[in-house]
């Protein structure tokens, strides 16, 4: 992980909402957002619908933006209960309590394919939710939906067109957990590895047009380090797939696993449809 500075728009976000100030760890993950958030664009009095809410990392940087005349709707599968070291219920309780609370509403153990409204949004967001879906089919039928509820979408992921070596083991650590999803039926967060170019195919063929990319710098975000100690924990569990697989995935750690003086997390690349 790279040296951390907070910046001036990160700074006047704590200050303002008094959020996250005793915690460098949403400091980071809110810098980060704050970006992505400035990056798709999104307006004041804009209505927003995020798909993959979790904890409200991005939820906190879209309620910002949109201010007072605006409105965040949060959605995710999972239960409050979920999650580490706070679950969900706990890190989305202290938001509502914040003066973003108004503008935010959280719906947990609620799928996309269920959920109904008769609103038209302004925007459907997912940031950093395209590889909790296992297969593009899936993602695909969501992106349908969202053409019929949303005017445009935005959406960020993990870019696995990584431009240093020292993000490598981050790369090969999603790839890891990948697979370990797919052999070993795991529920963890990576499903699946998407590149934006095959995002970008799904949004198209879902009706919507880009007409925005770019890639968000997150080389100093913990996250490269926390999957990589994540698929360093769950190695003994590969004895159990077939023997090619074990053979890439041994290859997958020894690359991992390498010595490097420092190392990074992955960018994020951002897509905006109309």
């Amino acid at each position: 992980m790279t040296e951390f500075e907070l910046n001036n728009k990160t700074a006047a976000f704590l200050s303002t909402y008094e959020l996250f100030e005793d915690d460098e760890i949403q400091q980071v993950q809110l810098q980060h957002r704050l970006d992505i958030v400035e990056a798709f664009g999104i307006d004041k009095g804009m209505s927003v619908l995020e798909i993959g809410c979790g904890q409200g990392d991005t939820t906190v940087a879209l309620a910002d933006a949109v201010g007072n005349e605006g409105k965040v709707t949060g959605i995710d599968i999972a239960s409050r209960d979920y999650g580490a070291p706070f679950k969900l219920g706990e890190a989305t309780d202290r938001i509502k309590k914040s003066a973003l609370g108004g503008r935010i509403d959280f719906h947990f153990e609620t799928d996309l394919e269920t959920f109904e409204t008769i609103e038209v949004f302004d925007v459907a967001v997912l940031s950093h939710s395209s590889w909790y879906f296992k297969r593009p089919e899936d993602l695909l039928c969501y992106l349908k939906k969202l053409r019929r509820m949303a005017k445009c979408i935005c959406v960020a992921e993990w870019d696995i067109e990584y431009t240093y070596m020292t993000q490598r083991a981050h790369f090969l650590a999603a790839s890891i957990l990948a697979l370990h999803s797919n052999f070993i039926n795991s529920d963890g967060n990576i499903q699946n590895l998407f590149h934006k170019a095959h995002i970008q195919e799904l949004l198209e063929e879902a009706g919507f047009q880009i007409f925005k990319q770019d890639v968000i710098d997150a080389t100093y975000l913990q996250d490269g380090q926390w999957e990589k100690n994540y698929a360093n924990s769950i190695r003994q569990e590969f004895d159990s797939v077939p023997e090619m697989i074990q053979t890439l995935v041994a290859s997958y750690y020894e690359l991992m696993n390498a010595p490097m003086e420092n190392w990074q997390s992955l960018n994020s690349f951002i897509l905006c449809g109309e």
